[in-house]
């Protein structure tokens, strides 16, 4: 039997397509949790993994499958419709999984047969097997899987067209920051995979970079950081040849060791939430690990970068406490704080969080017609209302920061910085490059955005165009 399990894209998000630019390969990730299932279905499925953000496949080309698997964030659940319809008018079963679907679960199972709520592996056997006997169940439960023995995700079937191979060593998050969903997925129990099996997948990357996609690979406890310390001196001791970056917390700078051995491992680069410049930002947000200790930010990204670790720092934009201003003050201090790249978001509710919960019910989401408005929550919209900013106002403080962090002068700044410190030049260059150039696209995409929510508001009906999700849309 044949299995497409597909990632859709979302057209609205300038960077997906590797055709559009070379750089964009560099921040396009494959789908690993298809890859999983790829590799947890049975060798009598013959398995075909369609990754749209590396360019879009002519389906009516292809051979017709017998069951279509679709994963979607929030904003790509848009063009997961359209392929969901695409298959079903062919009469080919779909089911669909992801956190949209977990988070909405009502609106996804009017568009698809059948959906897997929470983490599939331990539901997709059983879900294979009533799609062979044509009994497909409308919900699969997924619940919280059981990781230290999944099985090794099917690296072979997506080997073209990456800069990055992808694994993950741990799931779930105990921060639980109220804009973010991953506790509300995953758990708030840190789940760890089993070293050597970790080290064994690893092997089987083909790409020399690797993404690690664990939302914090080091964890918060002390158990986490010695449980990360071990898997970076096996992964050193491996001689893997590997590079590789992933997300963490602050505390990564926190222990001299855990840093020496993650240097040894093969770590490049690391992405770390700083998400506020202000006390009270973080204190809205309930990002307490980045309140401890009265923490020297500055001196923590140097530690790090004394390694040859490159730090991207998150913020985000649209806080309660923002005010007039707040994009140079971020820019600013991104700059002082000394992080290689800056990556800027707007505070966006998605469901399932505190934020999505808080702002529903203060009738602050702006942009509410769905599923068609879906395809806004990308994070780089304004989707909702913001206390202090008008939708104009919060653009502008977006381009400011953006503008001012990534100005010539600060690029170069930052590389003569790296070549003093004898520090990898070629992934400094390609980020700031490609973010610097993806500045001149959003000018364009924010005008059309404000002109398209003027035209709503002026308008006694809104004035959004409701996809029918027609099969002439797959070309």
């Amino acid at each position: 039997m044949k299995l497409y399990l597909i990632n859709p894209s979302n057209p609205l998000v300038s960077i997906v397509n590797i055709r559009e630019s070379r750089w964009n390969r560099y921040r396009v990730w494959k789908p690993l949790s298809l890859m999983v299932l790829a590799g947890l279905t049975p060798k009598e499925w013959d398995v075909t993994i369609i990754d749209e953000n590396i360019g879009m496949p002519d389906y009516k080309a292809m051979p017709s499958p017998d069951l279509v698997g679709i994963t979607a964030f929030t904003s790509q659940v848009n063009r997961a419709y359209e392929i969901a319809a695409y298959y079903r008018c062919m009469g080919i079963p779909v089911v669909m999984g992801g956190i949209h679907a977990t988070m909405c679960l009502d609106e996804v199972m009017e568009r698809v047969d059948a959906v897997v709520t929470g983490e599939a592996e331990s539901v997709w056997a059983s879900l294979l097997e009533d799609a062979e006997k044509g009994e497909l169940q409308h919900i699969y439960e997924g619940g919280l899987a059981e990781i230290k023995n999944v099985s090794a995700a099917r690296h072979d079937l997506l080997s073209e067209g990456y800069a990055f191979g992808a694994i993950q060593t741990t799931r779930g998050c105990p921060m639980n920051c109220n804009f973010c969903s991953v506790t509300a997925f995953n758990g708030a129990k840190y789940r760890q995979r089993s070293i050597p099996d970790v080290i064994k997948e690893f092997r089987s990357i083909k790409e020399k970079r690797v993404l690690i996609v664990d939302d914090n690979f080091i964890g918060t406890s002390p158990g986490h950081i010695e449980r990360a310390k071990e898997l970076f001196r096996v992964m050193a001791w491996a001689n893997l040849g590997k590079e590789w970056v992933g997300q963490a917390s602050i505390n990564f700078a926190d222990d001299e060791e855990l840093l020496v051995l993650a240097e040894k491992a093969g770590c490049r680069g690391v992405f770390i939430g700083f998400e506020s410049p202000s006390i009270e930002g973080l204190k809205e947000i309930g990002k307490k690990i980045n309140l401890q200790k009265n923490r020297d930010f500055k001196t923590s990204v140097k530690r790090i970068q004394r390694h040859n670790i490159f730090v991207v720092g998150s913020f985000i934009i649209g806080l309660d406490t923002d005010k007039a201003g707040i994009g140079r003050q971020t820019a600013d201090v991104a700059q002082a704080y000394g992080v290689d790249c800056l990556n800027s978001l707007f505070l966006t509710p998605l469901p399932g969080t505190r934020l999505w919960d808080q702002m529903k019910t203060d009738k602050r989401i702006a942009l509410d017609m769905f599923p068609e408005d879906w395809k806004y929550y990308t994070l780089t919209f304004p989707v909702a209302r913001y206390k202090n900013l008008s939708l104009e106002q919060i653009i502008d403080e977006m381009a400011s920061c953006d503008s001012t962090f990534y100005s010539i002068p600060r690029i170069i700044g930052r590389i003569f910085r790296n070549i003093i410190q004898h520090r990898e030049l070629k992934i400094s260059l390609i980020s700031n490059l490609s973010y610097r150039r993806n500045l001149q696209l959003n000018r364009k995409v924010y005008a059309d955005f404000v002109s398209m929510m003027k035209g709503v508001s002026e308008k006694s009906e809104p004035c959004y165009i409701q996809s029918e999700y027609q099969v002439t849309t797959l070309t």
